[in-house]
């Protein structure tokens, strides 16, 4: 069957076959979290959305480099050119040194990726370890005459640049807008231009992390270190680059910049950006002060959720809707989505016990090239769901014996579930998810409690058993083979 995959590409707003640079090789860049709090929804997203771009190249037969990048320096205060370190003000806050925040809130973030399902990007860079590589950089933009300093400052000059390279491709925003927007500026900065920014910035002398460069002891600007790491990892052109739609203006359309200013070409052939989550039709973020951490979720421990909700709810949550999408925040949408996965993975699990027949009244293939299509349409999640549970209707019947499959068929339905449930969209079982794997002999074993009440016509403890597990979501099926139990 066809691999052709397509991509929705930002750059130029269309879907767009997805060619590699190097045949067979995929290089994916994606902009990972400033390391200064608590893991939230809103990095659940990007995390989960390139985990099964990730899984799907994969499957797909390219071998994947995945960069995602670490900011541990130089993000300031509302992502501007001048004013506090995040990661600094929040050392100072908690009277600690900057790579204590740094240490700690990495090992948050892992671990909520880990608890996620998603998988461990191929190279995880961080700004504080490429230093060298930005002061590179910034000094062939210089000499190539796209920069200026001013008092130990490096900025890139876009009117210089926009002579050569069009400034904003990627965000639609043409300068003329751009300055526009920034006019009031004007006057009350060192920069030629207010729509200049950043790209080396002087340390002043309460600044705790600072570097020597040939324009003094700074830092490098949040914008550069992507283009730098990127370049090293990938090389000065490279298939994929993810992130945030927030991402696009100004940071995305920054690195192009830099990128075009110091290599003479662009840095990327295909942009791809996942949409927000919101919460009451708001932007969900630190900076807003309206986020709930991802341990919150795990917990329940938050005003505004009724219950806990499982890591894996989380992400099919997030996989049920298209990733260019907005997903708003609702505890109905969890409790939806929590049945869903409930339902899929009770398919999964019933697949592994139905039997065959020795014919088949389903077209296995069909749905096989369904689920491929789905994902190879700018990886359309939500449709690979929907088909899924066209199988999951099919699990069911051939179960109760409306529907029959036949050897090699439900060898190959086996097959479909296995790789799309588990190896791409990447859902596991809420015991393996939890690291938990006593809730199938704890469920024997009240099985088989129960069955010994009804062998000793003690009814009313076999009923007391089902009602009391029914309310907290387990239903009891008895069978001639016996008692099952699934989540409902």
């Amino acid at each position: 069957m066809s691999k052709e995959i397509q991509i929705y590409n930002t750059l130029t707003r269309q879907k767009e076959v997805f060619t590699p640079i190097v045949k067979n090789h995929v290089g994916m860049y994606v902009c990972g979290p400033t390391v200064y709090g608590d893991p939230h929804l809103g990095h659940a997203r990007p995390g989960i959305t390139f985990d099964v771009v990730f899984r799907y190249l994969k499957n797909s037969g390219y071998k994947v480099r995945y960069v995602r990048n670490i900011t541990d320096a130089g993000h300031l205060e509302n992502d501007a050119d001048e004013g506090e370190d995040k990661i600094a003000k929040k050392a100072r806050l908690e009277q600690l040194e900057p790579m204590e925040i740094v240490q700690f809130y990495t090992i948050s973030y892992h671990k909520a990726m880990k608890d996620l399902n998603c998988l461990p990007p191929s190279i995880e860079p961080t700004v504080t370890g490429h230093i060298i590589e930005q002061i590179e950089m910034v000094k062939q933009i210089l000499k190539n005459g796209f920069a200026y300093e001013v008092n130990g400052t490096v900025y890139l000059d876009v009117n210089k640049y926009n002579e050569k390279y069009p400034y904003g491709t990627l965000s639609g925003r043409n300068l003329e807008d751009t300055l526009e927007g920034t006019r009031a500026l004007d006057g009350q900065s060192e920069k030629k231009s207010p729509v200049d920014f950043a790209i080396w910035i002087k340390a002043n002398p309460e600044h705790i992390m600072r570097w020597s460069s040939p324009w003094g002891e700074g830092f490098p600007g949040w914008h550069i270190e992507c283009s730098a790491m990127s370049k090293k990892y990938l090389g000065e052109t490279f298939d994929i680059h993810g992130g945030g739609m927030d991402l696009v203006f100004p940071h995305h359309e920054a690195e192009i910049a830099q990128s075009n200013a110091s290599n003479g070409c662009n840095p990327v052939n295909y942009w791809m950006h996942n949409n927000m989550i919101t919460v009451d039709g708001k932007k969900m973020g630190k900076s807003l002060g309206n986020f709930i951490n991802l341990e919150e979720f795990f917990n329940g421990n938050h005003e505004k959720l009724e219950r806990a909700y499982a890591p894996m709810t989380i992400r099919f949550f997030i996989l049920q809707a298209h990733y260019r999408s907005t997903v708003d925040f609702s505890n109905e949408a969890l409790q939806a989505a929590e049945k869903g996965f409930t339902k899929l993975m009770n398919a999964l699990k019933t697949l592994n016990n139905v039997s065959a027949s020795d014919t088949s009244t389903y077209d296995v293939k069909a749905l096989q090239e369904k689920c491929y299509t789905a994902m190879n349409d700018d990886f359309n999640t939500p449709i690979l769901i929907a088909h899924l549970f066209d199988g999951v209707r099919i699990i069911n019947s051939v179960k109760d014996g409306k529907e029959s499959l036949n050897p090699s068929d439900l060898e190959q339905l086996k097959t479909i579930f296995n790789t799309f449930v588990t190896d791409i969209l990447g859902f596991i079982s809420y015991e393996q998810s939890s690291g938990n794997d006593l809730t199938n002999e704890v469920m024997e074993l009240v099985l088989q409690l129960r069955g010994n009440a009804k062998k000793s016509k003690d009814f009313d403890t076999a009923d007391l058993i089902r009602d009391e597990l029914d309310k907290v979501g387990i239903q009891i099926k008895d069978g001639r083979e016996g008692s099952s139990w699934e989540v409902k």
